[in-house]
């Protein structure tokens, strides 16, 4: 029988993410205090939010609403949402002693967020990299162009290290970047000359996105869930905008991999490992791993994997889990992403950076509109039994646009 409950505190309610953590935990009893950074966060609405602060501004002064919420609460479990949160309050990880940190400390997630780290490890285990390459001057970039296939994926290897140079530059932070051509490469990267600091270059791999979601302690795999992306926004790849939960007995040995790829890594905590998967060859190529609560984390929770409550049970309450079963066959639609991919697809197909895509319109506006009445469809903010964040969003969506329209009368 589980000692009675610690209350929770979720860094980060502004999102579908904390909103799910709240809803996870606060329907199991957990009493859940949200810190958002308006009163208009979608967690504030929820039914199963105990107490809604704002967050204070300035890293000190969160540090310490912490510390005296900390205080107040007395044992308690902190979530935090986002990895630049996560790195704050990792710098400050000595003086938030009286909570429970249901997050990875800052060798761990310097491991899976630096991407040549990544790889490495992942070499080490057996799990397929796409070949990735590092350029340090335009020199080198010009040399890949002439033996690279293209297309190719840019992406930062720690873009979290080099954010504020590229700022102060002027310059983009891209998650992701196409180029279908070694003349598109060049003039993509010209610009990133003036700081010498460039992407990696990474050949693309076909296929569709596969999430494998582990929850590890002390070396071992302590629950497993696995998604495929169904669609992503922007449609040539990025983040889903709608996913469906796989079978546990599905892509059985690629989860070996991610298990033992997070071992290699002495992984503590929740993590995503990311892969393309192409089913004509029944290959996986690693893409990342997100050490954190992830962005289609609304699916898992709706399926029945509860990680916020695994992780709230194992690393806050000492206590042991089960794999207890959940649904596969379920999606989860993040409908304002996939309303801007169906527009894209109908009306801008030529801005769809990558080339090798083709679309029907008329299927992906059908499917699209026959998603909303098919039974084993979910919702990463509407839910029935806490219908609240859906209608708060909303009107802060009307909100938004009236304000805006009503500068442009003025300006007019």
């Amino acid at each position: 029988m589980m000692s009675e409950l610690k209350p929770a505190v979720v860094l980060g309610i502004d999102t579908p993410i904390g909103l799910a953590i709240i809803r996870d935990l606060g329907s199991r009893g957990v009493a859940v205090t949200g810190i958002g950074r308006h009163a208009g966060a979608l967690g504030m609405s929820s039914r199963y939010l105990h107490q809604g602060l704002l967050r204070a501004s300035g890293e000190a002064a969160l540090v310490a609403q912490l510390r005296a919420l900390g205080r107040q609460l007395g044992p308690a479990c902190l979530f935090a949402i986002s990895e630049s949160d996560i790195a704050l309050l990792n710098r400050h990880r000595a003086s938030l002693s009286g909570f429970a940190l249901m997050f990875a400390d800052e060798a761990r997630m310097t491991s899976v967020l630096n991407k040549e780290q990544t790889y490495a490890a992942a070499a080490r285990v057996g799990i397929r990299v796409p070949r990735t390459e590092q350029p340090t001057c335009m020199a080198d970039v010009l040399a890949l162009a002439g033996v690279l296939r293209f297309p190719v994926v840019l992406k930062w290897a720690n873009p979290n290290d080099i954010a504020a140079t590229l700022a102060d530059a002027g310059l983009a932070l891209d998650k992701t970047h196409y180029c279908d051509s070694a003349g598109e490469l060049a003039a993509y990267l010209q610009p990133y000359e003036q700081v010498g600091i460039y992407p990696l270059v990474q050949e693309y791999c076909a296929g569709y996105g596969l999430g494998q979601f582990i929850l590890m302690h002390n070396g071992q795999a302590h629950y497993t869930f696995q998604h495929r992306r169904v669609h992503e926004w922007p449609p040539e790849g990025g983040f889903s905008s709608m996913c469906e939960s796989l079978p546990v007995d599905a892509h059985q040995g690629q989860m070996a991999h991610s298990i033992a790829l997070l071992r290699e890594l002495n992984w503590e905590g929740v993590a995503m490992v990311e892969y393309r998967h192409d089913p004509v060859t029944d290959t996986s190529a690693l893409m990342e791993i997100n050490g954190r609560f992830w962005g289609s984390l609304p699916l898992a929770y709706h399926a029945g994997a509860a990680f916020p409550w695994h992780m709230y049970c194992l690393f806050g309450m000492g206590e042991p889990i089960d794999q207890q079963a959940y649904r596969s066959g379920l999606r989860c639609r993040f409908i304002i992403p996939e309303t801007k991919r169906l527009l894209r697809i109908l009306f801008q197909q030529h801005a769809i950076a990558d080339r090798t895509l083709a679309f029907r319109r008329l299927p992906e506006l059908a499917g699209f509109l026959a998603d909303f009445v098919r039974p084993q469809t979910r919702y990463y903010v509407f839910e029935w039994r806490d219908p609240m964040p859906l209608l708060a969003d909303l009107g802060q969506m009307v909100v938004t646009i009236g304000r805006r329209l009503l500068y442009q009368g003025r300006r007019a």
